[in-house]
């Protein structure tokens, strides 16, 4: 299974393309801008995506930069942003969602817009949930 940020973000790109989204080019290293647009019937999604690190700390530092490079993009419109990642992001991300509770909660009501995205490029599969309602991750 893919870990880096660019393995997980190739794979995501796959599986929206068999999904019949049209998407943004890759971008160069060290560009600004999305990682990834995908546009399908008048519906546009704006997509971060990390990858999974061995270290705790190192994949709290990486979620916490998408979800604010996320909420950057309402700069420019967004209405649907997702925060995609792993699968094996799921246990801690139930964990985070528990330690910050009423916080994670308001934040989900303050960015309606907000969505947490896992991808499982072994069983080229992913699964969306609203920011609110990351416990559905329980079932996959």
């Amino acid at each position: 299974m893919p870990n880096s940020n660019s393995a997980t973000e190739k794979c995501l790109r796959k599986m929206l393309e068999l999904d019949g989204y049209s998407l943004n080019p890759e971008r160069k290293y060290g560009e600004n801008g999305a990682d990834i647009i995908a546009k399908k019937d008048g519906d546009e999604l704006v997509f971060e995506v990390i990858g999974y690190k061995n270290k705790g700390p190192a994949r709290s530092k990486d979620f916490f930069e998408i979800f604010f490079r996320g909420i950057s993009r309402l700069n420019l419109g967004a209405k649907k942003i997702l925060l995609a990642m792993p699968v094996k992001f799921k246990s801690g991300l139930n964990q985070r969602v528990e330690n910050y509770r009423v916080a994670w909660k308001r934040i989900g009501d303050a960015f309606p817009e907000l969505e947490i995205c896992l991808i499982d490029c072994e069983k080229e599969k992913y699964h969306r949930e609203k920011w609110n309602n990351v416990s559905n991750f329980q079932k996959i």
